[in-house]
């Protein structure tokens, strides 16, 4: 198999980003969604960009942003790949021709092979804990047994992961990637550069 890809996601300060790609993440994310405690404006998001290495994808998560405040985004920041994370329809997303992700919140009786046909042209989704009312960032893990073995789309495992469950999701499930917010952080927003480290090297090591 080849390698898991991973992604920080929440990053808010410099450091944290830093800290993360040292640490070997493929990836960092940034919430431009203001309900957040994790959200970022546009100037920390090009000061936290602007400290980066190459080779680093920088994701820009939005919730049901509207195509203004999506737009002027990406006119000021210099994101990569787009992840939407609230009840975008398929056009909504492809609408900005830019790569994005699609998140998903996984409850049972979801047809998620479906949900993958219907973003078609997304690069990858996202599968996340469906907590009722919240967008995401949850901290809690949802049953792994929901997603089929076979399906159409890179598949980037959220919810709950730390570097204590981690390479037994990587095992169960054998996603793409894997997203980490809440379980590297001292608390919300402030990422601990050892829980990153150990996160880190637990996908490493699956």
């Amino acid at each position: 198999m080849s390698a898991v890809r991973s992604k920080i996601c929440g990053i808010t300060r410099i450091e944290d980003a830093l800290a993360a790609v040292e640490a070997g993440a493929d990836a960092i994310g940034l919430v431009f969604y203001a309900k957040s405690p994790r959200a970022v404006n546009v100037q920390q998001a090009r000061a936290i960009i602007a400290a980066l290495p190459p080779f680093v994808t920088t994701v820009g998560l939005f919730v049901n942003a509207s195509p203004c405040e999506l737009n002027e985004t990406l006119d000021a920041v210099a994101l990569d790949l787009l992840q939407f994370h609230g009840d975008e329809t398929p056009q909504e997303c492809d609408g900005y021709h830019r790569p994005y992700i699609k998140a998903l919140r996984v409850k049972a009786g979801d047809d998620i092979e479906q949900a993958c046909r219907a973003y078609r042209n997304a690069r990858g989704i996202l599968l996340d804990t469906y907590v009722e009312g919240v967008p995401g960032g949850t901290g809690e893990a949802f049953d792994w047994a929901l997603i089929p073995s076979e399906l159409s789309k890179p598949i980037i495992l959220a919810g709950g992961l730390t570097s204590a469950n981690v390479a037994q999701a990587i095992a169960q499930v054998k996603p793409y990637a894997v997203d980490v917010s809440g379980g590297v952080e001292k608390s919300k927003g402030i990422k601990d550069r050892e829980k990153i480290l150990a996160f880190m090297n637990a996908v490493h090591s699956a």
